[in-house]
């Protein structure tokens, strides 16, 4: 199985072309930041090509720009050409198949969107638009350890 999932941020616009049959195509490159530390104690980044065709590529160019925050998944493609110095030159590169939007509309993502607000969490959204919780003050796991009787009208089955 080849798949593969990112979420990153572009470096750089993208790049649309049309091929000879008259379909869009767009490159860019996906930042992805490495889960641990280096010894500077700083994350380190992956800096991925990526390639779209068609509707993918047109829904990229138009909503994304560089800086966005975006999710994609795809597969890992390795292809081969004969360079002007007739060098063989290999290319690997991300097939995007699938993508979403991270994060909220002010986040880097171009403001054609639309006026919904995108939360990650609700610790970043306004202290007046969190939701209320009915949080009881007793401790959930008093009754853990003691024995429980059903009888076979409290089960559903």
């Amino acid at each position: 199985m080849n798949k593969i999932i990112l979420v990153g941020r572009l470096t750089k616009d993208p790049e649309v072309r049309s091929t000879s049959a008259g379909f869009s195509t767009v490159n860019f490159t996906v930042a992805v930041n490495r889960n641990f530390k280096n010894k500077d104690g700083n994350y380190d980044a992956d800096f991925l090509p990526c390639v779209a065709f068609r509707q993918t590529a047109d829904f990229i160019s138009k909503y994304f720009k560089k800086g966005s925050m975006i999710c994609l998944d795809g597969r890992v493609q390795t292809r081969n050409y004969d360079a002007q110095d007739g060098t063989k030159r290999y290319v690997t590169e991300i097939v995007v198949e699938n993508v979403e939007f991270v994060g909220g509309k002010n986040d880097g993502n171009s403001s054609n969107m639309s006026n919904n607000s995108y939360i990650d969490s609700p610790s970043e959204a306004p202290i007046d638009e969190m939701p209320e919780y009915d949080i009881p003050a007793s401790d959930p796991y008093e009754n853990y350890d003691k024995e429980v009787s059903l009888s076979d009208n409290d089960l559903p089955f």
